[in-house]
């Protein structure tokens, strides 16, 4: 039987949740480790059989994707941040990718001149002057402020008092052909593998530093208590369809009506 073909991020929350499932079930996967909007493409592409994608990518692929209730990312005071070298900056800003929640979450305030950008060179191209403001997502939220940058806008919080919903940045998908049975199976085993990550974080230590690169101990650790949370054991349903809603309303993509869920849970 071919293994199913998995993407994450290398995100401390997405490798903490992931830890405990793949160490039991890791022979049944194809690992892909990527940057989220990189996952957002492949998923597009059909290079992916179960994703963490962006909630706003989501708007693209609920045709042929189904969501999983277990593993996202959301919450309140979660949300990206809109940054520059100094107060009053105007001019192109950076976002980590079109398909990103993100970038969605910008247009609130406006139309904007952009650029796409690996989330992780945005604060770089910002005080090296290649653009005018960013839009940091991950460890950024923790950084910018020691490396000399001002908060313009909190995205997270403007999008908080407007919907009176928590954010709903991340969720891990499922191609719909693979039926109700094999997402209530991986649902059950990656709500339990968030159980265990937060019973037992210690466990899952090793495997969060090797894929969190140069980040610093104090940054992942804020990081992972951000991020995860209970809206990692299980999505906000009312969240996604509100942010859903703004992207169709911002022409982004088609309204649909596939439920977003392939089993009940």
């Amino acid at each position: 039987m071919a293994r199913l073909r998995l993407g994450i991020s290398p995100c401390p929350n997405d490798t903490f949740a992931f830890h405990q499932l793949l160490a039991r079930y890791g022979d049944e996967y194809e690992l892909i480790i990527d940057d989220v909007e990189a996952l957002n493409g492949m998923a597009e592409a059909g290079a992916l059989d179960i994703a963490k994608i962006s909630v706003a990518a989501y708007g693209r692929l609920r045709p042929d994707w189904a969501l999983l209730r277990a593993g996202g990312a959301a919450g309140h005071g979660v949300g990206p941040l809109l940054v520059a070298a100094r107060e009053g900056a105007e001019g192109v800003v950076a976002i980590p990718g079109a398909r990103t929640t993100a970038a969605l979450l910008l247009r609130q305030l406006g139309p904007r001149e952009t650029v796409e950008m690996r989330f992780d060179r945005i604060e770089q191209a910002v005080l090296d002057g290649a653009v005018a403001m960013g839009v940091l997502i991950h460890e950024g939220r923790f950084t910018y402020a020691d490396r000399g940058l001002v908060k313009i806008a909190d995205l997270g919080e403007v999008w908080e008092q407007r919907q009176q919903v928590p954010i709903p940045l991340g969720a891990i998908a499922m191609r719909r052909a693979l039926g109700a049975e094999q997402s209530a199976t991986f649902d059950a085993r990656l709500r339990s593998s968030v159980e265990h990550a937060l019973a037992h974080p210690d466990d899952s230590a090793a495997f969060v530093r090797t894929h969190a690169q140069e980040m610093d101990p104090d940054v992942v650790r804020q990081h992972i208590d951000l991020y995860v949370n209970d809206y990692t054991v299980r999505l906000d349903e009312r969240a996604v369809e509100t942010l859903l809603q703004f992207g169709a309303e911002q022409g982004l993509f088609a309204g649909s009506e596939a439920p977003l869920f392939l089993h009940e849970g």
